[in-house]
């Protein structure tokens, strides 16, 4: 069922929903500044996107998107002139603005996240836009291996949730320097003693299957922050649960014949075994643990997003939903 069809059987539907076309006229001349053979770099293996799709999609979205950084500045401003008189006479700064983005395995949330950052930093203000992923918030696989969760990697559980949200706080402080652990998708593993470091930029693009999770509430009302707390807008990558599973498998196929090949790769066993063996075990990992994440994790939180891009066979967007006002 379409996200259209969907809304329309729904009598309260928080969403206004947009075929890709009519969503495309929203651009209203904003400048394409990317050129293909950068789309070409920025995409996802087995991921289709092209300077036609930016055009279609991700202008309007970079336009959206500018909208409410520009909004949140102008609360920002009014905010300190609320706690300082009239004339806003505090020296405090504007923190970073924090886009989400979740969604499956393989539906394409890291393109979408590096696409997004390209155009996010070339609006005519030039601003300072960084991009990080929960993996490598991930326990290390030896922390895994020992609490019996390497079947459960990319679960909520697997993550180190309290690193998580002191990494969210400090960058909601404004604070300088602040570290993201790195993540190797070669070892799958954690990068030990390896950082990314952040530092006050003007938006930040946080980027994981999971970050729109919540979870259970304390009965005594104790305050229990969840990531999408210190999020300012959020995104769901979104495709029918058959497709997603035909790109995982697809994926994993075309990595056999190249990443896995390298005997550095975590996967490397699987690039000796015949095309039938190898997949079985693609289905065999679809079943086993992406798609129970899947059903169990990440697709509950759709609802919870502010926007969702529903992809279709072809893996480019033919629905947009954006939350009412």
């Amino acid at each position: 069922m379409t996200l259209i069809e969907r809304a329309a059987n729904m009598k309260y539907s928080p969403y206004r929903v947009f075929t890709a076309k009519r969503w495309a006229q929203f651009h209203d001349d904003a400048p394409l500044s990317l050129n293909e053979d950068e789309v070409r770099r920025l995409r996802s293996l087995n991921d289709p996107i092209d300077l036609d799709e930016v055009r279609r999609i991700y202008l309007s979205l970079s336009r959206l998107l500018s909208a409410h950084v520009e909004a949140s500045q102008l609360l920002f401003r009014q905010r300190e002139v609320f706690f300082n008189g009239r004339n806003g006479d505090s020296h405090a700064t504007k923190t970073p603005f924090i886009i989400g983005i979740a969604g499956s395995v393989a539906v394409g949330k890291s393109t979408t996240a590096r696409i997004l950052k390209e155009l996010l930093q070339r609006w005519p203000s030039s601003p300072r836009v960084s991009l990080v992923t929960t993996d490598g918030f991930l326990f290390s696989n030896e922390e895994l291996r020992a609490n019996n969760l390497m079947e459960r990697k990319g679960f909520p559980e697997s993550y180190d949730v309290g690193a998580l949200l002191r990494f969210l706080s400090a960058i909601k402080s404004g604070e300088e320097q602040v570290k993201a652990p790195l993540y190797s998708h070669m070892t799958y593993d954690v990068l030990p003693d390896e950082h990314v470091v952040i530092d006050r930029p003007d938006i930040l693009i946080f980027e994981g299957i999971n970050v729109l999770q919540t979870r259970d509430l304390p009965k005594d009302g104790t305050i229990v922050p969840f990531i999408s707390d210190f999020f300012d807008f959020s995104i769901y990558v979104d495709a029918d649960e058959e497709l997603v599973h035909k790109w995982y498998i697809d994926r994993f196929m075309r990595l056999r014949d190249t990443a896995f090949l390298s005997p550095e790769s975590f996967f490397h066993r699987y690039s000796q075994l015949s095309e039938d063996s190898a997949h079985a075990i693609a289905e065999g990992l679809w079943a086993n643990i992406n798609l129970r994440n899947l059903r169990d994790n990440i697709m509950p939180t759709r609802p919870r997003a502010d926007l969702i891009l529903r992809k279709g066979a072809d893996h480019l967007v033919e629905e947009v939903a954006l939350r009412k006002l």
